[in-house]
């Protein structure tokens, strides 16, 4: 057998993934059921304040965070957007929207500003972190959602936990980004007058380094915004669903207004998020 011998497969590392996620479905699918709880919990919340609040208070709100944060232009933008999505019929779908993107993003806060940090200020750490975030960059979203619909079934926990993985190195990666830029001088003149590691981190590397986490808190939500449409194929719900659905049935007029309220609502989040980071 020649070594560049290609016509065959030799290495069947198909089948080797293929083993290893039946052995975990088989024997800890149950505590993966665990791990989602948290998630189901939050988004359950989330789905009921927003379906709560008049669509008029909610318009009333962004316009107000809008007209706070980023001018009078996109306090009009935002409240045509919302009356504009109200008025084709997918009210009920962009609450959905929001309260899936909301959650993933508070999450992938929680777990990656402290990654972030941690990767900031370790030279080692980092080395070892860099690989995990390029995998959950690279890698196609539909090769991984189906191991997550194997160990969570489907459903829109399943859709938020695969947005999760998808949109959370940005906010690493520029976290960690944000820390290595403050000035060394700072941190040295902090750690003179006696500082404890703890306070230079709070009071000296992350106020200065918050512009730079803004900027990964906005790229998250761009990215799990980006993931409406294929979460909706494991029936995730949300402005994902009337496209999908007019793929499926070849229906382009409703196909694109759901495209078009997906990046309305990205224009609007992006637009408010990029006026908080410059405060």
């Amino acid at each position: 057998m020649h070594i560049f011998d290609f016509t065959t497969q030799l290495i069947p590392l198909d089948e080797w993934v293929q083993s290893a996620v039946d052995w975990l479905v088989l024997n800890y699918r149950e505590y993966f059921q665990i791990i989602k709880a948290p998630v189901e919990l939050s988004l359950e919340g989330l789905q009921w304040l927003f379906a709560s609040v008049p669509p008029f208070v909610f318009i009333l709100i962004f316009a107000a965070l809008a007209w706070r944060y980023a001018g009078k232009r996109v306090t009009v933008f935002t409240i045509l957007t919302f009356v504009l999505i109200g008025y084709l019929g997918l009210w009920d779908y962009t609450m959905t929207t929001l309260a899936m993107v909301i959650c993933a993003v508070v999450f992938c806060a929680v777990v990656g500003i402290p990654l972030g940090i941690m990767a900031g200020r370790s030279d080692r750490f980092e080395m070892y972190l860099r690989p995990c975030l390029d995998v959950m960059q690279t890698t196609p979203p539909f090769v991984y959602l189906v191991p997550v619909v194997m160990l969570f079934s489907i459903g829109t926990v399943s859709g938020i936990l695969a947005t999760i993985v998808f949109a959370l190195p940005p906010i690493i990666r520029l976290t960690s980004l944000g820390i290595r830029q403050v000035h060394p001088e700072l941190v040295e003149a902090a750690i003179a007058f006696g500082a404890t590691p703890w306070q230079v981190l709070r009071k000296v590397q992350f106020p200065l380094a918050m512009p730079s986490v803004m900027a990964g808190l906005n790229q998250t939500i761009m990215m799990a915004l980006s993931m409406v449409v294929i979460a909706a194929l494991i029936g995730a719900g949300g402005l994902g669903n009337p496209v999908v659905q007019g793929l499926n049935t070849l229906e382009i007029g409703l196909a694109t207004i759901g495209g078009l309220a997906i990046v309305l609502l990205a224009m609007v989040l992006d637009r408010i998020t990029q006026g908080i980071g410059k405060r």
